[in-house]
């Protein structure tokens, strides 16, 4: 016979061992003092600027400068031909010297017939033309040297010369034009660059907000300075904040600033587009986290990843403003002493954390 017998061996009940919490290295928000600065486009203006013009009619003679140089306030740029201003000059004087003699004619003849005409030996009728007539002559004397002057200034005209110092454009004429014939033509554009505006443009809501938050002590009011980049480049040219408009565009609701910017080396060229960085205040309140802990959701809002009190995840939605260097500003959503995470094991939220590295607390050593 056979028996079967059936033993119970002992069985382990089965034991899930815990994990433990994730590492995460940490960013203690802190206040800081921040210089609140704003991105706008501005375009680049001369500081001066002066079409040169012919202020008389003629034949270009020569051109005495190169296209694109620096050139001083009184430096020759052309000359008209002169021949016909010389000519006219010439005929002016001798008017002048006719009129003179003339006037000294009639003066000859006033002081003979004055004491005659005491006596009656002339008519009063004759003393009064002789005087009308010595008028007469010291008025064409004052007209011929008037007529003088204007040949004088005609012949000087003939010679072009910068009105203003600067960086002189293209020729707009040529040797052998005629220019000045009814209209004074345009021959060069001198503009003044040594030093340079930017005009930018602001949203009127925008700075209405600046007022309300430097009156209400959430911003101190800004030292007027501004930073150009140039477009596509990293150049980079200080400045200062020269005004901004008193009334407000209409059409697009926005108000002008003008900054003024040192340029000797012209690096800012009139034209140019350029980034200017407007200073909008100083917050000594400004809490500025590392860029890598800032995450952006499929709707563009950002979010950070906190450690709590209990050292658990919050996944915290902030408000951000401008980017620092490497930091952004946070605008709201974090207050001083919060942990931030900003490096580590991969984490979500509710899960429990060990933090292994507080990483502001290491940047402020």
């Amino acid at each position: 016979m056979l028996v079967a017998i059936t033993g119970c061996g002992s069985q382990e009940s089965p034991h899930t061992e815990e994990q433990p919490p994730a590492t995460v290295s940490v960013f203690s928000a802190a206040p800081s003092t921040l210089e609140i600065t704003e991105q706008l486009p501005g375009r680049v203006r001369a500081i001066r600027t002066a079409e040169v013009r012919a202020r008389v009619s003629g034949i270009v003679k020569k051109r005495l400068f190169t296209e694109g140089m620096n050139v001083k306030e009184g430096q020759v740029l052309f000359q008209i031909d002169a021949a016909p201003f010389e000519a006219a000059l010439d005929r002016a004087n001798a008017d002048v010297q006719r009129t003179e003699a003339a006037a000294a004619e009639a003066k000859s003849t006033l002081d003979r017939y004055t004491p005659l005409a005491k006596i009656e030996a002339v008519s009063q009728q004759d003393l009064v033309t002789a005087q009308t007539a010595y008028k007469t002559a010291l008025a064409n004397v004052a007209a011929a040297k008037a007529d003088a002057k204007t040949s004088r200034l005609s012949l000087e005209y003939a010679t072009v010369r910068a009105p203003i110092a600067g960086r002189i454009g293209r020729s707009l004429v040529t040797e052998g034009a005629l220019v000045g014939q009814g209209e004074a033509t345009a021959l060069a554009t001198i503009q003044q660059i040594d030093q340079v505006y930017v005009d930018v443009t602001q949203p009127v809501a925008d700075a209405m907000r600046l007022r309300e938050a430097v009156e209400a002590g959430a911003l101190q009011a800004g030292g007027g300075r501004v930073v150009a980049t140039v477009d596509g480049t990293q150049k980079q040219r200080e400045g200062k904040l020269l005004f901004s408009d008193i009334s407000v565009d209409p059409t697009s609701g926005q108000v002008t600033l003008r900054g003024m910017f040192p340029n000797q080396d012209a690096l800012l060229l009139p034209g140019m587009f350029v980034r200017v960085a407007v200073s909008k205040g100083v917050s000594s309140e400004a809490i500025l986290v590392p860029q890598r802990a800032v995450r952006v959701d499929a709707d563009g809002g950002s979010h950070l990843w906190v450690v709590n009190k209990d050292a658990v995840i919050e996944d915290r939605e902030v408000g951000t403003g401008g980017m620092y260097g490497a930091q952004w500003h946070i605008l709201h959503g974090l207050s001083a002493g919060e942990q931030v995470v900003v490096g580590g094991q991969a984490v979500e939220a509710g899960q429990k954390v060990h933090v292994a590295m507080d990483a502001g607390a290491d940047k402020k050593k």
